[in-house]
């Protein structure tokens, strides 16, 4: 404990990181004020229908990554969502399309035109989701909530359109939040604001699993301790899911320059074997919608509503099979063989025992196959492990921290804010955060 007090102390007497760590947090807090103001011309009170149908499948993903925003009709009620769906449309179109390959290998000024190009397109699929979500609110919530078209007279277009004037603007507010956070602050600005949003609903959810289990007569309290013990290995399992790495040996030849001597070192190239994160579940839970279209014929109601049950053995099974599926789509999508064996090739590396050239793309696309394997395997098993935890008797809302999205952000996010300020400390010659862990800036993976 006194060294975690010591550790604490030495943060604060870095005066860059002191500022960095007040600057996110104020910004943090800009961000959590605005998730509550609602939509002007919308009764707040009336919000009760709206936020009971925000809380399960791509709804209550949306509303978990808005910080609950989009269940309060708030300003911010798009959040990052259209941010986040631009820049996986570009990224993809940099596999695809060679002009977007050419501004990827640009650098710097590349990189720049990329993030032009997302915020335009994030606009642009505003103007599609603003309406759309407009149009959810007046079908989730009574027309009397509708003050502005009530009481002021506006017609129904006038008031969507001005809202979803009010919903880019906020929306393009958190992008700026998290922009300014990742370039003055400490860790990925966005990821932060989605974290944040997660960690919001935290403590409600804990209340709520203690409240239950501790009026529950028959070894509440047991079952209670049993479930904090499993929530803390996996807790475990994520993390070691998202920090494991198959390094590959990478060996330079010596370049004299002058009088200096260049290379003549063995490195190693990090392959991760969760290289596609928590996209193959944002994705396979996108799929899994797709039921919902058949529920409106009477033939196909009943396999409609078995495939919609989140909880049942079979929407489970499709479940994994997608997200397995999807791990090894994105990991293909976005981790690219021949590109690292050219830029390994142009430094004057090679992998001991491999040529240069196809056999180095070979070799990496062999290991990256079979790393992605148990990694899928074990991302498919924590993505449907709320849904187990909801069958085993957890709340609906404690379940969701046993897995999934909100499990993986959460973890992903903590280790890479605690990698920054361990670099901090370390760069200072003090201590970092964990001296007997593992994290990326102390072991150099």
């Amino acid at each position: 404990m006194r060294k975690f007090i010591e550790t604490i102390k030495n943060i604060f007497k870095i005066e860059e990181l002191r500022k960095r760590i007040v600057y996110t947090v104020l910004l943090i807090l800009v961000y959590r004020l605005g998730c509550f103001v609602v939509l002007p011309g919308v009764d707040a009170t009336l919000l009760a229908n709206l936020q009971s149908n925000t809380q399960e499948g791509l709804v209550g993903l949306l509303n978990m990554f808005s910080g609950g925003a989009f269940g309060n009709a708030s300003i911010f009620a798009l959040g990052v969502m259209p941010y986040i769906s631009a820049s996986i449309v570009i990224q993809l179109l940099g596999v695809f399309v060679p002009y977007f390959r050419k501004l990827q290998m640009e650098g710097e000024s590349g990189r720049k035109k990329m993030t032009q190009m997302t915020r335009w397109l994030t606009i642009l699929i505003i103007c599609i989701q603003g309406p759309a979500y407009m149009a959810a609110l007046h079908s989730q919530i009574p027309g009397q909530a509708f003050v502005a078209v009530n009481q002021l007279g506006w017609s129904n277009f006038m008031f969507n359109l001005v809202s979803t004037i009010i919903l880019m603007a906020g929306s393009m507010f958190v992008m700026w939040l998290g922009e300014r956070i990742t370039d003055r602050g400490i860790g990925n600005g966005i990821s932060l604001i989605i974290m944040i949003g997660i960690v919001a609903r935290l403590p409600y959810a804990l209340a709520t699993e203690i409240g239950e289990k501790l009026t529950t007569t028959n070894g509440g309290l047991l079952i209670l301790v049993v479930e904090f013990v499993l929530w803390f290995f996996v807790l475990v399992a994520a993390i070691a899911l998202v920090q494991a790495v198959r390094r590959v040996p990478v060996q330079y030849a010596k370049r004299v320059v002058g009088n200096r001597q260049y290379g003549g070192v063995r490195q190693y190239i990090p392959l991760k074997i969760n290289a596609a994160g928590v996209m193959p579940i944002i994705f396979a839970q996108a799929l899994m919608l797709f039921p919902l279209l058949f529920s409106k014929f009477d033939a196909t109601r009943g396999l409609a509503a078995t495939l919609s049950n989140y909880t049942g053995v079979l929407y489970n099974i499709l479940f994994f099979f997608f997200v397995v599926i999807f791990t090894y789509f994105y990991t293909a999508v976005t981790v690219n063989p021949t590109m690292m064996a050219e830029d390994m090739k142009k430094n004057g590396g090679f992998i001991p025992g491999v040529k240069p050239g196809k056999k180095t793309v070979d070799y990496l696309d062999d290991i990256m196959t079979k790393v992605t394997l148990p990694g899928s395997i074990f991302l498919g098993i924590i993505s449907i492990l709320p849904a187990l935890a909801i069958k085993a008797g957890v709340t609906n809302s404690f379940a969701s921290f046993f897995g999934g999205t909100s499990l993986l952000i959460l973890v992903g996010v903590v280790l890479d804010t605690l990698q920054q300020i361990e670099s901090y400390l370390l760069m200072r010659h003090y201590d970092g955060l964990m001296k007997t862990g593992r994290l990326t800036g102390r072991s150099g993976m």
